[in-house]
């Protein structure tokens, strides 16, 4: 089975079992999904979730970081991990946004990439979920992890990951890809003990092929 094959077998299970995929980050502007995007490296989710809930009841906008002592930030995001380098980047971030774009957050891969704190899974995430803009495909623990074990890809590193990704994933479900692997990542495919014989798409998975499938026919 061709990489393109088991994508067109897996694709539409996990299409139909996620349906609209949506962030799991809180957002109500571009420019907090683009803050939370940043407080979410090597933090779950959840947790960014907990700290922007109480951040965005004092920050409205770049301006409010902007001008804000960098003390005060990084005690509200201490709990993120890494909040000394966080901080720094959000505020210089913030600031970027004001002098160049008039506050506003960029909507290309270029420009978003030139802000502090940037990097190409967090302008594909922005671009994604605010513009639908396919640029590229987001690769995060989840989607580096299950792309590996599906059998999509054989590398731990996330721009290799991506650009062998989009040789046969059409651009048109770039943005799903990612989020349906995250959802799927967190319902059965754990990183530590994976649900394979309860998994929708076993059948499809070289990870089950090769460890698990192969045990139970010796059993």
């Amino acid at each position: 089975m061709t990489k393109k094959e088991r994508f067109n077998k897996v694709f539409p299970i996990l299409e139909q079992k996620f349906q609209v995929p949506i962030t799991a980050l809180n957002y109500e502007t571009p420019y907090q999904l683009l803050i939370a995007v940043i407080l979410s490296a090597q933090c779950t989710d959840v947790r960014v979730n907990i700290v922007t809930k109480e951040l965005f009841k004092i920050v409205k906008g770049p301006k409010d970081l902007a001008e804000m002592d960098l003390k005060e930030i990084e005690k509200h995001i201490r709990s993120t991990g890494f909040y000394k380098n966080k901080a720094k980047n959000i505020q210089m971030c913030s600031r970027q946004l004001l002098e160049k774009y008039n506050g506003e957050v960029p909507n290309t891969m270029e420009e978003l990439r030139g802000l502090a704190g940037v990097g190409r899974k967090t302008a594909n995430v922005v671009l994604g979920d605010i513009w639908n803009i396919r640029e590229g495909i987001v690769v995060d623990t989840h989607v580096k992890r299950l792309s590996n074990r599906i059998g999509f890809v054989k590398s731990d590193n996330p721009e290799i990951i991506e650009k062998e990704l989009m040789k046969f994933i059409p651009k048109k479900h770039w943005f799903e890809y990612s989020h349906y692997l995250i959802l799927h990542g967190r319902d059965k495919c754990i990183a530590r003990k994976p649900k394979c014989e309860i998994c929708e798409i076993k059948e499809y998975c070289k990870y089950y092929e090769t460890n698990l499938k192969k045990n139970k026919e010796k059993s």
